[in-house]
Parts: C-alpha cells; sequence; structure tokens
C-alpha cells in the first residue's frame, strides 16, 4: 500500500499566511500540516508516499527534505496548479495509482492519529466520510444499510432539508489497484478530455457511483475525529477541536468567550443562560423575518430606545438599549469620576473598563462570599467611593441582596452623594420576593442616583441577539450615553426581538419561573406549560 498526497494548491483564502509557504506548511498544534499527516502515515506500512506538490513546489522539496520518514517520499509537480483545480493533480499521479493500492489524502485534512492507524484495515474502494454539519462545505454522500456508497451530491444541488441523511467526504480514499485501473483513472482522463481540468476528482467518483451503484463502499468516522481547514478561523477552531492537552484546549476555549455552536459536543456551563426561552413560536418567526433581517438596515436608537422603553414600562427618556450590557458597561464607565466601588468576586467587566487605581475593593471571601447592605455600607464608609456598584443577584457568588435591602441601599448612597449602579441581569431567576426588580419609573424619579442595568442574554436566553438596557432617572445622563453609542448600535436581529417580545410575557414568566403575585398569595411558584406554542418545552 501507498499513500498520494495532493497538496498543489495555494490557500489563498489564508490571505498573508500562504504567502510564502504552500497552504500544507501551515502550523498546526506545534506541527506543519504536512509533517503530521506524514507522521501519522508512518504508523502504516507503506511502500512509498507521493507528494503532489504546486505552489511554492521548491520550497515544499526543501521542506520535506528536512524530515525524516520510514518509507521513502517523493514529489511530483503539478505546474498548472493556478488553472487547475485538484483533478489535474491526481491525473499527475496517475501512473502512481495504477501500480499499487493508494490511500489518497489531501493535505488540507486534519485526522485523529488513531484514525489514521485504522485505514489499513479499512475496506478498500472506499471513501472515508462523516456525519453531515451545517457548517461543513463540499460534496456529500448518501449510504445503504450496508454503507454503500448510492450518491455523490455535490454541493450546488443538495437539499438542505436532507442534510440529516448526508454524510460529508472528509477527502481520503482507499482504492485498490483494480479499482484505479479498470474504472477511477480511465474516467478521470476522460473527464478532463471533455470537460478540462478546472474540475474536482469527486465528479468522478459520482459518475462511477451513478453507473455502477454499491461500486465504492463507506469508512464512517465521527465528525470529531477529521476537520478540514481552508481559513485561518478554521485551523483556530480545528486546533482547539482536535487539542489533546484538556488545559490548553480550556484555556483555548475559554479565550473565544462564545461561539460555540462549532463545538456542539460542548456543553457550556460558564453562562447562566435560561433554558426555557425563547419558545418556538418565537423562534419561527425569527425563521420566517431572517430574509429581511439579513439585508434591511435595522432602525435607528431613538426607535430602539421606544421598543426598549415600550417592553420594560419606562419612559423614553430613562432608558437606552445597548448591544448587550457590555456595551452600555463601557459607555458608563467612560462617564465615572473619582473611585469607583465593586464587590469581589464580581462580573469584572465593571473593574476592566476602569483603571486599576480607581477600583475600590470590597473583598467577600472571609465571609464566605455572603455580604448585606449593612457590610457594603460599613465597609464603604471607611473607605469612600463616588460610585458604586451591585451586582444583584452577584455572579458568579450568587449573593442576593433583597429589595429593601437595596432601596436602603439607594437612600444611603443618595444621602452621601454617591452614584449607585445595580446590575439585575439575573434578577428574574431569583424566587424570594414578588418583584424585585429596580425598573420602575418612581423608583427610578425618587433616585436619580440611581442606575440599573440589565442584560437581556441571560434570563431571555438570546445572546446572540446581544442586548441590553440601561434605565435611569438622570436622563441627562441617559442622554450623554445616547450620544456615546453608535446610532445603528443594534442590529435588526435585536430589534425584532423587542418588537416580539411583549408577545411572550406570560411565556417567558413561565420559562424564567418568575414571583408573582399569583405566588405571593399561594406559596406555588407557576407551572411551566408546554404544547401551546408560546410556553416553554421543557424538552429543550
Amino acid at each position: 500500500m501507498q499513500a498520494v498526497i495532493l497538496a498543489a494548491g495555494k490557500g489563498s483564502r489564508f490571505k498573508q499566511a500562504t504567502k510564502n509557504i504552500p497552504k500544507c506548511m501551515l502550523q498546526f498544534n506545534g506541527e506543519t500540516l504536512i509533517s503530521r499527516l506524514l507522521r501519522q502515515l508512518n504508523q502504516l506500512d507503506l511502500q512509498r508516499i507521493v507528494v503532489v506538490a504546486g505552489y511554492k513546489a521548491d520550497v515544499l522539496k526543501t521542506y520535506l527534505s528536512t524530515l525524516s520518514s520510514q518509507a521513502p517520499i517523493t514529489v511530483i509537480t503539478n505546474s498548472a496548479f493556478a488553472t487547475s483545480n485538484n483533478i489535474l493533480s491526481v491525473a499527475k499521479a496517475a501512473a502512481v495509482m495504477a501500480d499499487d493500492e493508494t490511500l489518497l489524502f489531501e493535505s488540507d485534512v486534519i485526522l485523529r492519529d488513531d484514525v489514521v492507524k485504522t485505514l489499513a484495515e479499512s475496506p478498500t474502494d472506499a471513501a472515508v466520510v462523516s456525519p453531515f454539519r451545517d457548517w461543513m462545505e463540499g460534496t456529500a454522500v448518501e449510504l445503504d444499510a450496508d454503507q454503500r456508497i448510492t450518491a455523490f451530491v455535490p454541493r450546488e444541488i443538495q437539499n438542505p432539508t436532507l442534510s440529516i441523511k448526508y454524510y460529508k467526504t472528509v477527502n481520503v480514499y482507499k482504492l485498490s489497484r483494480d479499482f484505479n485501473t479498470r474504472y477511477f483513472l480511465p474516467y478521470l482522463q476522460q473527464q478532463i478530455h471533455s470537460f478540462g481540468a478546472n474540475a474536482y476528482y469527486e465528479t468522478v467518483f459520482g459518475t462511477l457511483t451513478a453507473l455502477k451503484e454499491g461500486l465504492m463502499k463507506a469508512t464512517v468516522i465521527a465528525p470529531e475525529d477529521w476537520d478540514e481547514v481552508d481559513t485561518s478561523q478554521e485551523l483556530h477552531l480545528a486546533e482547539i477541536r482536535m487539542g489533546t492537552d484538556p488545559v490548553a484546549k480550556m484555556k483555548q476555549l475559554s479565550l473565544r468567550y462564545g461561539g460555540y455552536w462549532r463545538f456542539p459536543e460542548l456543553h457550556d456551563y460558564a453562562y447562566l443562560v435560561n433554558p426555557f426561552f425563547p419558545p418556538d413560536k418565537l423562534v419561527n418567526q425569527y425563521q420566517r423575518q431572517l430574509r429581511r433581517l439579513l439585508i434591511d438596515y435595522p432602525s435607528g436608537l431613538a426607535v430602539n430606545s421606544e421598543l426598549a422603553a415600550d417592553a420594560f414600562n419606562l419612559p423614553v427618556s430613562k432608558i437606552v438599549v445597548g448591544n448587550g450590557a457590555a456595551e452600555l458597561i463601557q459607555a458608563v464607565s467612560t462617564m465615572l469620576t473619582g473611585r469607583v466601588g465593586v464587590i469581589r468576586p464580581t462580573f469584572e467587566e465593571y473593574p476592566n473598563r476602569l483603571p486599576m487605581a480607581q477600583v475600590a475593593i470590597m473583598p467577600t471571601e472571609q465571609h464566605d462570599f455572603h455580604y448585606s447592605a449593612a457590610d457594603i455600607k460599613a465597609h464603604f464608609a471607611n473607605d469612600p467611593v463616588k460610585t458604586l456598584i451591585v451586582i444583584n443577584p452577584d455572579n458568579p457568588s450568587g449573593n442576593y441582596l433583597p429589595k429593601a435591602e437595596v432601596l436602603d441601599l439607594c437612600q444611603w448612597t443618595a444621602d452621601h452623594h454617591i452614584r449607585l449602579i445595580v446590575d439585575e441581569s439575573f434578577i428574574d431567576f431569583s424566587n424570594l420576593e414578588p418583584q424585585p426588580s429596580l425598573l420602575d419609573d418612581q423608583l427610578l424619579a425618587k433616585y436619580p442616583n440611581l442606575v440599573v442595568i440589565k442584560s437581556i442574554s441571560k434570563s431571555y436566553g438570546v445572546p446572540g441577539v446581544r442586548l441590553g438596557i440601561l434605565a435611569s432617572g438622570d436622563e441627562s445622563l441617559i442622554a450623554k450615553i445616547k450620544q456615546a453609542v453608535p446610532i445603528w448600535n443594534i442590529n435588526a436581529f435585536g430589534e425584532f426581538f423587542l418588537q416580539r417580545i411583549g408577545q411572550f410575557t406570560q411565556a417567558y414568566r413561565d420559562g424564567a419561573g418568575v414571583v408573582d403575585d399569583h405566588e405571593s398569595r399561594t406559596g406555588r411558584r407557576p407551572r411551566l406549560k408546554a404544547g401551546n406554542g408560546e410556553s416553554p418545552n421543557p424538552s429543550k
């Protein structure tokens, strides 16, 4: 058995990264792509390894000469790589493939080590395939019950509704000498003769399968066992997915701060997000409007502030909507003067927006991370500040100040001319008292020193739309923040959410388990309802 590696492409989507080297020499977790594949192939008893080079062929040849390999490495050059596709690279290796059983690889495919080990025992005349995922691009196949390939499905004719039955080609093949000489190579030459070299060799497999169903088999591997990289971002994702050091993997994942849909095996416990909202009915409304939400400009800040004011029953002069609470935290932080008090451990986005010298810290470790309003007043009476930040319920400690204590803080800070910022992003998850929120027009009017910040992501379960609000009776502060943020700070998905949320008030209260007057009277929490399209589905 031998291996043929197609490595002629430039990898133009990597831009500057491949300016001086071919794509297969990009670094991946301490190895180049090509050295990783060669290391894996040397686990097998191969007669030879043939590399088809093209872009920067001389650079690749020189590099390969520095690598050790149990199987001898031969380089074939496809000098027409810039005006052809990979069908010509396979044709350049046709004489080699006619001599022996061949493992055919593309150099930008990344496999786990144990996958390569199993190829020696896998079926012959087979394509390595994997269950299809939404982000995958390129040719897919359909299989019968015996894992024989019944069709190759090019990307341009794939039906998204059938993606559950598709398997993505991994671009690794195990082909017998007989298959190559009788079927694959003759049809490949005919394809080039009839249609030219600007095609992909997988079209030949598609033709053969259409002519003789069951001619090719499939070796199925798991989606997490491989990756194909065409951009720097995909290479970074693959480094995380294929990494073996759990500490390094955790660090890399944490630095992403999200985007975990590319890691379906990952269970994210870093962010507390309501799993019972949004309901299917709201999601379906998004799906119906998706095209317009993508192609139309969203409304400006004034309109979206009106929507937020309506959603939270506040005057528009007392509320501003942001691209997540993070944007509003940044905006208000730039307007703070003097020392700012924070209670640690805390949500670090607040102190991170300020110079260290400006931050006054109240530690809580010695009290098992519990504290009261009296503790806060006692501490900052001896360590005066101009602004006090209170997260309620606190993040990450979960410490909760009853509303009466927070109102006591409102009065105390007003008496001492201190601005009080209360972040109540998690307030709807509390179940200790009815109506704990400070988002009330009369309260904001009574305490103009009070600023309330609320993330929409957590309790509403929609971190992807990036929404947050800031409310205050200090209308001049609200006006300044509205001047500070961009006119289009909210995208169309966020605006659509604000437009629709009023229709789902009860579904939201049920999903969050919000304490209401009924509960305060009966001592029972609302029951989760399902099946009416507006209430949460407990199976989610």
